[in-house]
């Protein structure tokens, strides 16, 4: 199996097309205002734009409102939406559109539990738990992750170029989601850091 890669966070023109440049199967847009990564729906039409074709977008939720969400979807048209918050699987599954939910994980969470109460969901996205929502570069215990799951799984939370190679070969999950593992600053990415990341994909997946 190949395990696939997103690239999340994109804030940049350049940043889109290293990505897909690199092999990255999706990239992410962040449309959660405080996040440091947060694009404004124009912005994210402008990086749809410069992507070839077969690169999947998907666009990041926290905690929205319904009318946040329809104007994406109209504006953007993402491939697939990521609700990263504490969502009801009835708004979540609401859209017409494939999606994801993300859990995150800190001792005493049973994902099972937590993902049973979304069965709409096409993918489950498992992530550190920390203040705030994502971006923190902080990992998680991966030996919380259940080997027998009936969605695809999506690993993040503190994967970068040194660690990714092992998290895929002892979690192998559907896909890896990275963010801050592969920037020179909060919302600014590396080309050279994407390029590795996807590398070491690679390399676990032989």
């Amino acid at each position: 199996m190949r395990t696939r890669v997103k690239i999340c966070g994109i804030t940049r023109t350049a940043d889109a097309t290293a990505a897909a440049d690199a092999g990255a199967d999706a990239i992410g847009f962040v449309f959660y205002p405080p996040s440091p990564r947060f694009v404004q729906v124009d912005q994210a039409i402008a990086l749809r734009d410069a992507l070839p074709p077969f690169v999947q977008t998907v666009a990041l939720f926290v905690n929205p409102e319904r009318r946040q969400v329809l104007e994406v979807l109209e504006r953007v048209r993402p491939s697939m939406l990521q609700f990263h918050g504490e969502e009801a699987p009835a708004f979540c599954a609401g859209f017409g559109t494939p999606w994801l939910k993300a859990c995150r994980v800190k001792p005493g969470v049973d994902l099972l539990e937590y993902f049973r109460a979304y069965p709409g969901a096409s993918g489950w996205l498992a992530d550190a738990y920390v203040e705030g929502y994502g971006g923190a570069g902080q990992s998680f215990d991966w030996s919380l992750v259940p080997a027998e799951r009936d969605r695809p799984l999506v690993l993040s939370g503190g994967l970068g170029v040194g660690n990714v190679r092992e998290a895929v070969r002892r979690v192998r999950p559907w896909a890896v989601d990275v963010s801050s593992g592969v920037e020179s600053a909060k919302g600014i990415k590396d080309a050279a850091k994407i390029a590795a990341f996807i590398q070491e994909v690679k390399n676990a997946d032989v």
